[in-house]
């Protein structure tokens, strides 16, 4: 267990240990003397003496920089510890080598303590300190030295405190200019502030008055949209009352001319009695109106095919092979006939298609058809030619509609009074099936 250091030697190095505390920064000082720091410089001697003295003992770290201090105010004592071995001689002052010796922690530095209180070896009594003139010089050469660091230490500090006044003084400065213009920028905020709050208040009470108007304005509407609902309430029911009496009668004037004219029921359409060719000059017969449609637009097909008894005449090759050229011919028949049977059964027209005799081994008329699509093949005679005497056989002011890609077949009939429209226009209308 090491021997207690004397009070001399902590005497002598707790004032030097106050003295480094109060020169370290912030982030350096040691936890355990955080509160002794906080002390006023002449009282961390006396009443920090424990935490500091306990510091030097067991913080290496404080004791290191102690040490340094100690060394830079006694540099050849400082050289002679730390030589190997120890050069120091008995002319030096035994209280200084025992505490360079308890902050450097030399080889045998316990022995250096001891020596301040242990006279030398063969001294009949101990002589007193200021007896020898020699040692008086030492000693006050020594604190030359001392004083000496110490005021070049403390003159660092007075232009390191005197910098950081200028600068604290300056930042001091910015920092009132600063204020001065967060100040005026708050007074302009709370101006600004104060007219935007008066701003929505006059909103507020404009709102007000719009939102009466439109309350008003809403109850005058409903009052009109009811007193509407009810006249056409009225106006329906009349309507409905005239079309239900015109309707009776054109039914009792149909079925008195039936009767007068003692017609039968009719049992086959015009495209069932299609003779064999024959010559003769078919005249332009009246076509209907396509409310301004273009050719391409599907949206004319149905409005073609919602008018009564219409018949659609399909050239059925020209159409199949346009949207499926890779599929066979007779996967193209299927695939044109069953889309057809969907438009027929939808829209209620008479749907006549016709395909080339050449390409199937089968009569003129297909004996599996799909339902209500009448499918054709040409025998002796091209698709066209029978297309065109479909046409021709159509009374006049019946809508017929062809639907082809051919030119020269378009046009021939149209002179016989058909609505022709390109076969691109039946897919776009076969695409929403």
């Amino acid at each position: 267990m090491p021997e207690p250091v004397p009070d001399a030697v902590r005497a002598a190095v707790l004032p030097l240990a106050a003295e480094v505390l109060g020169a370290l920064d912030p982030g350096a000082v040691p936890a355990s003397l955080a509160a002794v720091r906080r002390f006023a410089p002449r009282r961390r001697v006396s009443a920090g003496a424990g935490p500091l003295w306990l510091a030097v003992e067991r913080d290496d770290a404080f004791r290191a920089r102690v040490a340094r201090a100690w060394s830079h105010a006694h540099p050849g004592l400082a050289a002679d510890l730390l030589a190997d071995p120890p050069a120091a001689g008995e002319d030096a002052d035994r209280l200084d080598l025992a505490v360079g010796a308890v902050l450097l922690r030399p080889d045998g530095w316990q022995a250096r303590v001891s020596a301040v209180t242990t006279p030398p070896a063969g001294a009949e009594a101990p002589a007193r300190p200021d007896a020898d003139p020699a040692h008086r010089a030492h000693r006050a050469e020594a604190e030359l030295r001392r004083l000496a660091a110490r005021l070049t230490a403390e003159t660092e500090r007075a232009d390191a405190a005197e910098a950081e006044l200028v600068a604290l003084r300056r930042e001091l400065r910015r920092l009132r200019s600063d204020a001065d213009r967060s100040r005026s920028e708050a007074r302009r905020a709370a101006e600004h502030a104060a007219e935007v709050a008066a701003a929505a208040e006059r909103v507020h009470a404009e709102t007000a008055k719009v939102r009466a108007s439109a309350d008003d304005d809403r109850r005058r509407a409903e009052d009109l949209a009811r007193v509407a609902r009810e006249d056409a309430a009225a106006l329906r029911e009349l309507a409905q009352v005239r079309v239900r009496l015109l309707l009776d009668t054109l039914v009792e004037a149909g079925s008195a001319l039936r009767e007068e004219l003692a017609l039968p029921p009719a049992t086959r359409m015009p495209a069932d009695l299609v003779a064999p060719p024959t010559p003769g000059p078919a005249g332009p017969a009246a076509r209907p109106t396509s409310r301004g449609r273009f050719a391409d637009d599907p949206a004319l097909l149905d409005d073609l095919l919602a008018m009564p008894r219409a018949h659609l005449v399909v050239d059925g090759y020209n159409v199949s092979k346009l949207a499926w050229p890779d599929q066979s011919l007779a996967e193209q028949r299927r695939r044109l006939t069953e889309r057809l049977a969907t438009v027929a059964g939808r829209t209620g027209a008479e749907v006549t298609c016709c395909f080339d005799g050449r390409d199937a081994d089968l009569g003129t008329r297909a004996p599996n058809g799909p339902r209500g699509v009448r499918v054709l093949f040409s025998q002796g005679e091209i698709a066209d030619d029978l297309i065109r005497r479909l046409v021709r056989a159509e009374p006049p002011g019946r809508v017929v509609v062809a639907v082809t890609s051919d030119r020269a077949l378009g046009a021939d009939l149209e002179a016989a009074g058909a609505r022709v429209l390109p076969s691109a226009t039946l897919l776009a209308r076969l695409g929403r099936v």
